[in-house]
């Protein structure tokens, strides 16, 4: 080994505790960076999902009206006979 090499181990030596820590703190940085990312997208799909939803189950309501006279007059004729 030249003697240039010699002293470039031996810097990345000494600084080999720093350079890992920096590392770990970038790693842990983007790890934590990424995750917030990924929530944020998902809640984001989940609430437009969720609006879509409502506002189609607002426009398809429907009302129905029902008519029960003819009901009614059946039940008034059989409790007419009943009391006969």
């Amino acid at each position: 080994m030249s003697q240039e090499k010699v002293e470039r181990y031996k810097k990345e030596k000494a600084n080999r505790k720093k350079v890992l820590k920096r590392e770990k703190i970038k790693k842990g940085i983007l790890s934590v960076v990424g995750t917030i990312v990924c929530v944020a997208i998902v809640g984001w799909i989940g609430y437009s999902g969720y609006g879509y939803y409502k506002t189609q189950k607002a426009e398809n309501t429907t009302k129905t009206e029902v008519d029960l006279s003819a009901v009614n007059d059946y039940l008034s004729t059989l409790s007419s006979s009943d009391a006969q």
